[in-house]
């Protein structure tokens, strides 16, 4: 089978693989829709690891089922999840899932820019879900990052009835946008460097588009009526926009950083302020079982709209060009590499 092997950010060839042989409690998936991910063109997180495929946001059929595999049939259309809990350690217990160590160490083999992808048993136990038929395979690849948001929104208070301000227009950030909006924000700002970015913000239902400068805080207060953000989603790793952040939320309000800086960066914080304004802050990373089954019925009852998100549509081939395409974040949303073609 082809695969599109990454070396890094800017060598990504298509090579061949043999098709995975599958265990009796596996599955063999043949990929139709994989998306490329922020988190895909991060070189410090990706190259240690680095040649391999990745490609974790995937949608498919089941083409082959384990002898052992009884729940699931050849030709269903599903989503894999790639990271999973194993619903039994201490932090599964306490409904954590996502700090789960077992979590950080699934995943499916070999990645899912590739034609097939095998399922192992325990994605097959806890991570494959069949996709309603108003879901299609490009509609799919948005369940993990939608779930990841949706998460996310659930770690913090005040988004009902309340002002939001999301930092960081990217897909994520948008996605931040339309479920801000859908759970009752009465006004949702974003911010970024992007005229592009910031147009597809208010495409996609923000309130106010604002372009990232040290005059945030003044435009935010001018768009919501003399106060500042109730909710500050921060949805890019970009030290500048973090430590901004503090100045956007209001007394009482609530911060969530949403992606990570690199590794060594320090981000200093005006503690007495913070402290002072009784301001929460937290974090949030990967997804649940029960946000993906969120995600799922968001997008098949187009309370989210993610059709109109996609950008650009590539062959397997194409895979280092849309890799550039991710990594200028000129003039795309959501990219998404079609194996099958």
């Amino acid at each position: 089978m082809r695969v599109a092997m990454y070396y890094n950010n800017k060598d990504i060839r298509l090579e061949e693989m043999p098709v995975p042989e599958i265990g009796r409690d596996e599955l063999l998936v043949k990929v139709m829709a994989s998306g490329i991910c922020g988190s895909d063109v991060i070189e410090w997180y990706r190259l240690p690891k680095a040649p391999r495929v990745l490609g974790h946001e995937i949608s498919g059929e089941i083409v082959e089922t384990g002898s052992d595999v009884k729940e699931y049939e050849e030709g269903q259309r599903v989503f894999v999840s790639h990271h999973v809990p194993c619903m039994e350690c201490r932090f599964c217990q306490r409904e954590n899932h996502t700090v789960c160590e077992t979590l950080r160490t699934t995943n499916f083999d070999p990645g899912g820019f590739s034609e097939y992808v095998r399922v192992p048993s325990i994605n097959v136990e806890h991570g494959v879900y069949p996709l309603p038929d108003e879901v299609s395979h490009e509609q799919a690849v948005f369940i993990e990052p939608l779930a990841c948001v949706i998460r996310g929104q659930k770690k913090v208070r005040g988004i009902e009835d309340g002002n939001v301000v999301v930092v960081g227009s990217g897909l994520t950030g948008i996605l931040h946008v339309q479920l801000a909006k859908s759970r009752g924000a009465s006004n949702v700002a974003c911010t970024d460097i992007s005229d592009y970015r910031l147009e597809m913000a208010r495409k996609f239902g923000a309130d106010a588009a604002i372009p990232a400068s040290d005059a945030v805080p003044d435009r935010l207060r001018d768009a919501l009526g003399g106060l500042l953000a109730d909710v500050v989603i921060v949805s890019t790793g970009a030290r500048k926009a973090i430590e901004q952040s503090w100045s956007l939320v209001e007394w009482g309000g609530s911060v969530l950083f949403f992606a990570p800086t690199d590794p060594d960066t320090m981000i200093p914080m005006p503690f007495n302020d913070i402290w002072f304004k009784n301001v929460t802050a937290t974090t949030s990373y990967a997804a649940g079982k029960q946000d993906i089954l969120d995600a799922i019925e968001l997008i098949a009852s187009r309370q989210i709209r993610v059709q109109e998100m996609i950008t650009h549509r590539l062959g397997l081939g194409e895979t280092a060009k849309g890799f550039d395409l991710v990594l200028r974040a000129a003039d795309s949303l959501k990219v998404i590499v079609e194996p099958q073609n």
